[in-house]
This record gives C-alpha cells, structure tokens and sequence, in this order.
C-alpha cells in the first residue's frame, strides 16, 4: 500500500504520515522543506520498517508536481491513497484591507495546487479501477467567518471539488473524502498570523482544540473501511467549538 501526502512537514500531513507508517503504509512525502522532509523519512522508516520517498516541491507549481509525479518509478505510481493536505491561511483582516500577495498564496497552494496534484495521480487511480482521496477542507469551507473572506472561499472550493471528484470517480471504484477541521493547535495560525507568536497563542486560550494527532487518527480511520463503503464528508471540532465562530472559552 502506497501513501502520497502533501504538506508532510507539519501539522497534519506529518501526523497523518506518522498515522499511516504505523499502518504499514509506504509513502511519499512532499512539501518545501526538504530537510524536515528527510527527517521524517529517516523516522519512519526507522520506526515502521517501511519505504519512504521525498518529493521535495511546491504545490504551486504545476511544472515542478508533472515532473516529481511523471518521473516517480512504475513500483511507485501505485498509489493507494492520496492525501491533498498542504494548504494554509494568509492574514487576517477585513476583505477591504486583504494584500493580493495573501490572497493569491491562498489560492495557488489551497485550489491550484490540490488540483495540481490531483490532476496528476487521479488518472493512476481511474487506470487501476482503485484509490482514495482525501482531501483536508476546513470548517471555513462551510461557513464564512469575520476576517476569513479569501481563506474561506478557497476551502469552500475545495468542498466543491470533493463533490466534484466524488461524481467523476464514481464510475471508477475511486473513493473521495473530505475532513473538515475546526480549531487545531498547529502551525496553522503562526502562519495566518505571519510568525507573530503573541497572536497565534491567544486563537488557542481558555479551551482545548483539536491536535494534528486527532486529523490523522480519522484518515486511518477512514482507510481502514470496506471497500463499498466511503464516507464523504466529515466536520470535525473539539467538544468547545460548536462551528466557525462559537466557543465556549474559560
């Protein structure tokens, strides 16, 4: 069984990629940083007995993801499920006062580059009559939140899109799902906040949000089902998070 996971340097795709290599899993692992990329692969494989290859690009990049794909070996395209993972939030401010670089960041690495990769390796799965996968959406894909304009957008398209795949892989045995986090305690909001600890800190005071380790626990989950079974769409917060905008803090 072969694993290709995006956004594999952190948060999630790292627990996810940890979740799975328990699994058994083989895997490819990509991101921008290679050198935590290595360091994960030189773990799992450690830990798990299993084979890991890094892919070292960014999802924006439409040439780079054909080549890294195209060129993988034929023991290597087999790939059993797929895990659309890199994504990320770029500032948080009224639409009125959005910078285009944020918003264009936002929507190469959330939209373009899911499609990018999907693009890619879809056509492996449909040639096999087999496959899985799993996209990492957002409760902002479900809702529209103050100050969350252009992040929500492009997670309310990827929400399409699972739709969309799900329709078009019918025919093809090929599974599609969505999980939809809430609040989780990652690198997430350093990055939305532009390294700006003092901000990032406080999303997370006075209640206990969701860590990678619980995302990654549902995409073992939802691989370890039947064959005829496929769960679509899943929204999953922490007990004191009740949607996009309503807590109960202490």
């Amino acid at each position: 069984m072969i694993a290709y996971i995006t956004g594999a340097t952190s948060g999630f795709g790292k627990a996810i990629a940890q979740k799975l290599a328990q699994k058994g899993y083989d895997m490819i692992i990509t991101g921008r940083r290679k050198e935590r990329l290595e360091t994960l692969a030189d773990e799992l494989t450690r830990q798990y007995s299993v084979k890991v290859r890094v892919s070292c690009y960014d999802v924006r990049d439409n040439d780079a993801v054909e080549k890294a794909i195209v060129s993988l070996p034929q023991e290597w395209k087999n790939i059993d499920v797929l895990v659309n993972n890199a994504g990320l939030a770029v500032g948080a401010v009224g639409i009125q006062n959005g910078e285009l670089d944020d918003w264009n960041r936002m929507i190469d690495t959330n939209i373009k580059g899911l499609l990018y990769v999907s693009h890619q390796i879809m056509p492996l799965m449909v040639a096999r009559k087999s496959g899985h996968i799993i996209n990492l959406g957002s409760v902002a894909g479900k809702e529209v939140y103050p100050n969350g304009n252009v992040y929500c957008a492009t997670k309310h398209a990827v929400d399409a899109i699972t739709k969309a795949m799900r329709v078009d892989m019918l025919p093809y045995g090929v599974k599609v799902s969505q999980i939809c986090p809430g609040a989780a305690e990652t690198e997430f909001s350093l990055v939305r906040y532009k390294n700006n600890k003092e901000a990032a800190d406080k999303v997370y005071q006075g209640y206990q949000p969701l860590v990678a380790e619980d995302i990654a626990d549902v995409v073992a989950y939802l691989v370890s089902l039947p064959k005829h079974v496929c769960i679509n769409d899943l929204v999953i917060t922490c007990l004191s998070q009740a949607n996009a905008t309503n807590f109960y803090k202490k």
